[in-house]
């Protein structure tokens, strides 16, 4: 089943000019045809092609239904990008495919990257949200520094992880053993350089737990997308 994405669905029933030229001249939809449109709000609709235009295709909307994420709560992955831009947009790839509800690129004292497109990034979410046949699209943020994420406040029952390489700081526990079952989290992934000794700090100040993935030794990207499935497998085996 192929997916577009119009986040204005509700109000227009019109395809953004993107979707309408993948519907119109990639797939050579026409008038009639059947369509299944996702406002990335939670909501599939199934529509029927009113009129087939490369820039504006006009939808008439036959049912809506509810089409939340199958996991139980808000997981939010925070990460300093990656030197190589295509390793941090597989990452949003990724965490999209698996499930995410908020990703945050941030910026540290050792960070290989100070900025990022996040347009881009925002677009690579959108394709993958299609691509896994899911109807909600998870937040990307702009790039923020450390301290200005560290400074927001925990929602009720969040638990928040950070790993990173430096073992002489404070004795890290394994995640897969720390995070209880359908609690709200957040996962603080260092960059490529680590994070510095103050940072650690701050971040545990700021109450999080020092955390690892296991024994073997993963870039930023992989232990990222490694703590986001780890809290998936854990919530998944808590609901059978």
């Amino acid at each position: 089943m192929i997916q577009f994405y119009a986040p204005d669905i509700a109000t227009t029933a019109v395809l953004p000019e993107t979707d309408s030229q993948h519907c119109v001249r990639v797939l050579r939809m026409r008038e009639g045809d059947e369509v299944q449109v996702v406002d990335g709000a939670g909501r599939r609709y199934h529509c029927t092609i009113a009129l087939a235009h490369s820039k504006h295709t006009a939808l008439r909307v036959e049912s809506v239904e509810e089409q939340p994420r199958v996991w139980p709560c808000d997981i939010s992955v925070a990460v300093a990008p990656t030197k190589h831009l295509d390793r941090m947009e597989w990452l949003v790839e990724k965490l999209v495919e698996i499930g995410v509800d908020r990703i945050t690129p941030l910026r540290c004292a050792r960070s290989e990257r100070k900025d990022i497109n996040c347009e881009r990034l925002r677009k690579i979410a959108v394709a993958a949200m299609k691509q896994s046949l899911k109807a909600v699209l998870p937040r990307i943020d702009d790039i923020m520094p450390l301290a200005s994420y560290l400074a927001e406040e925990a929602v009720e029952g969040e638990q928040r992880f950070v790993g990173y390489c430096d073992e002489d700081v404070v004795t890290r526990r394994l995640l897969a053993r720390s995070y209880s079952p359908g609690c709200p989290v957040r996962l603080l992934i260092g960059p490529e350089g680590d994070f510095t000794p103050a940072e650690i700090a701050a971040t545990l100040e700021a109450g999080y737990t020092a955390v690892t993935m296991g024994d073997n030794r993963l870039r930023t990207e992989t232990a990222a997308l490694v703590a986001c499935d780890t809290v998936h497998i854990i919530n998944q085996i808590n609901q059978q």
